[in-house]
């Protein structure tokens, strides 16, 4: 039975999901420094912290940790972001189709100022990197907004392809709905955290064909509880009080990550690596369209 399993595991079939802030990558979350970053430069309209009061207000019967999860009204009216976080330059330059000698470095590919960079811990790049070489598939499950998720899921991929790993992410996030390119403040279907982590493993196994018996989860609060459960290897990773205690009574396994020692250093590497990752992105596009161009001609 122990060699079925195992040629099982290692023939795919098993997925390891993880929750991304205080998981993956040190607190405060992505979508809190977004906010700040918002806040800061002002792009917050006066009345959305109105909007957001009163909508917590309504939802106060159902917890704290819904309204934290489920109320975006603070971004009512906001202009959305590109998931790839190119800057201005590098998307005008696509949009009027610019051409120019190969070799010859293109425009600079600067990063939406307003996007946080995720840093992740080093025994979290680790494990998910040993996942990967499993032949596991890598699903991040974040109740963060799914652009910052997103945008996670490529930095993720982007330090992977630096040990020769080339992992396909798959995103599980909380969706806001889109008018004229503004967020209107709603949540589309429903908030990813507590038991949605749970419905969305399920969806995503019966999809691939994964046997959660044999797949892992990996979360660092109570509200992860639900799709720790329900995997045969749950870890609990610098677990808050109450999943301590959970994870204790359960004999779930339990890690520690430390958290990184040079948070402005690894800021700046991580700028570094995604602009020069957009670049050889850019290159390509345009290569392509000069292809095109060249076969119509």
């Amino acid at each position: 039975m122990k060699e079925q399993r195992e040629v099982k595991e290692k023939g795919g079939g098993v997925a390891a999901f993880f929750d991304l802030d205080g998981t993956l990558m040190a607190l405060p979350s992505l979508e809190q420094r977004f906010f700040g970053g918002l806040r800061s430069r002002g792009e917050i309209p006066l009345r959305n912290y109105f909007l957001w009061l009163g909508e917590a207000v309504r939802l106060a019967p159902f917890g704290i940790g819904t309204i934290l999860q489920t109320n975006k009204m603070y971004l009512r009216g906001v202009q959305i972001f590109e998931g790839r976080g190119r800057g201005d330059e590098a998307l005008s330059f696509r949009r009027k189709g610019g051409h120019q000698a190969l070799g010859q470095a293109s425009a600079p590919s600067r990063r939406n100022p307003r996007l946080p960079v995720p840093v992740f811990f080093d025994e979290a790049m680790e494990r998910v990197a040993w996942h990967k070489r499993q032949g596991h598939t890598i699903v991040l499950m974040s109740g963060t907004l799914e652009p910052l998720a997103r945008e996670g899921g490529q930095a993720l991929e982007i330090v992977l392809s630096e040990r020769g790993i080339h992992p396909a992410v798959r995103i599980c996030a909380t969706r806001l709905e889109e008018k004229g390119g503004r967020w209107t403040g709603k949540v589309l279907g429903e908030a990813m955290f507590g038991e949605a982590k749970e419905r969305s493993a399920r969806r995503i196994a019966e999809e691939l064909k994964l046997d959660l018996g044999l797949c892992y989860a990996y979360g660092d609060s109570a509200s992860d509880r639900w799709l720790l459960g329900a995997v045969g290897r749950p870890v609990a990773v610098n677990p808050d009080e109450e999943l301590s205690r959970l994870a204790r009574n359960r004999n779930w396994t339990v890690l520690r990550w430390k958290k990184e020692r040079n948070e402005a250093q690894r800021h700046k590497e991580w700028r570094g690596k995604i602009r020069d990752a957009e670049v050889v992105m850019l290159r390509q596009d345009v290569l392509k369209s000069q292809a095109k161009a060249g076969d119509l001609g």
